[in-house]
């Protein structure tokens, strides 16, 4: 494995969308290739729009990359993946290059973008054997010193974003996320997940198709339809942390951040009412893992712009004190903050009513 990469090309369905260049000092550099400048749109629209300029990110997170480009890279469990396998080769995770580390995953990471050169993985036989990959991740987070198939695992996993342990399979050519529970965890956090996602989508939530997985020794295991994927192709998606060359490890967005956002970028400005009922839902649920990397756009080639990504990692957080993003600087907000933050953002107070009365209605329900 080559562990010291300094150039990389950037692609988008095949399309080369632009080159990145480490030089001294580990500093990285991005330039738009010049078809994409004709042809392509800004993958970054506040950080990279769409110049023949050669830019560097001043950026204190991802390593000296852009945010768009830290999006492709896994983290939590993902990132444990990626960690114990390059132990097993003798190289130490810390030590390479964060363009090194974007041709380890290539293809397989999350959004639309891709790198190469590739780096060389080894071909495994893939069986969407669920109860297989769930005994094995069970070992791997309780540290047994049992043999371990840590290369299936990884060619499952490895791309993942998120704390809790992930696969990505393929069924009839549609692409899945299945969830497994994490050491702490409960054994149904799958049930849970997936009521979770019913009850919003009863809210009126734009929630991505999900489906509860059978098993034969757990409780089932929560899985969620690929909204990055489409058709065979890929499709360009950016976080909102990234968009705003932040961490989503610091609590510090408020939803303001993301309506301004939306205000910017999105081609339908309905988007705003969506978000605003993604803001309702999580305070009155009590999804308090709301922070900047769980909500995403999407680049639609048909509006020629920007949308807001389906809901996604919808569950009730009674381990938080406070929400991840905060609501006109509260973090736990009342209705009654609610209704200020439509008057500030200048949205239809009677519909935003409606919205509050609606998720009140369906959580008591159910």
């Amino acid at each position: 494995m080559k562990i010291d990469i300094k150039r990389v090309v950037v692609k988008y369905n095949g399309a080369v969308v632009g080159y990145l260049q480490e030089f001294e000092n580990r500093k990285i550099a991005f330039q738009y290739d010049e078809d994409w400048l004709k042809n392509g749109f800004s993958i970054s629209p506040f950080s990279l729009p769409l110049t023949e300029k050669v830019y560097i990110s001043n950026s204190p997170h991802f390593n000296g990359l852009f945010g768009v480009f830290s999006d492709s890279l896994p983290d939590g469990w993902g990132e444990l993946l990626v960690r114990r396998m390059l132990s097993k080769e003798g190289i130490n995770f810390d030590k390479i290059s964060a363009l090194t580390r974007l041709t380890i995953i290539s293809e397989s990471g999350l959004g639309g973008l891709s790198y190469e050169p590739i780096q060389e993985t080894k071909n495994i036989k893939l069986d969407n054997d669920l109860d297989y990959l769930a005994k094995e991740i069970e070992q791997i987070l309780s540290d047994t010193n049992s043999k371990l198939d840590l290369d299936k695992v990884f060619a499952y996993g490895g791309s993942s974003g998120g704390a809790r342990p992930k696969a990505h399979i393929s069924i009839n050519n549609v692409s899945w996320i299945v969830k497994f529970p994490s050491s702490t965890d409960p054994k149904n956090i799958g049930e849970l997940e997936y009521k979770a996602n019913e009850i919003a989508k009863k809210c009126g939530i734009d929630v991505n198709e999900f489906k509860l997985f059978p098993s034969k020794k757990y409780l089932g295991f929560f899985g969620a339809k690929r909204f990055d994927r489409a058709n065979g192709k890929r499709i360009h998606m950016i976080s909102l942390s990234s968009i705003l060359e932040t961490t989503h490890q610091v609590p510090n967005l408020d939803y303001v951040h993301l309506f301004q956002v939306i205000q910017k970028i999105c081609a339908n400005k309905e988007d705003l009412y969506e978000a605003y009922r993604r803001m309702c839902f999580n305070v009155l649920y009590g999804n308090k893992d709301d922070h900047g990397k769980n909500f995403a756009f999407l680049y639609d080639e048909s509006l020629k712009g920007y949308k807001l990504s389906p809901d996604y990692d919808i569950t009730k957080t009674s381990d938080k004190f406070e929400h991840e993003m905060t609501v006109l600087g509260i973090g736990n907000p009342t209705e009654k903050d609610l209704l200020e933050f439509a008057l500030n953002m200048k949205l239809s107070v009677a519909k935003c009513e409606n919205i509050i009365r609606k998720i009140k209605q369906v959580i008591a329900n159910n």
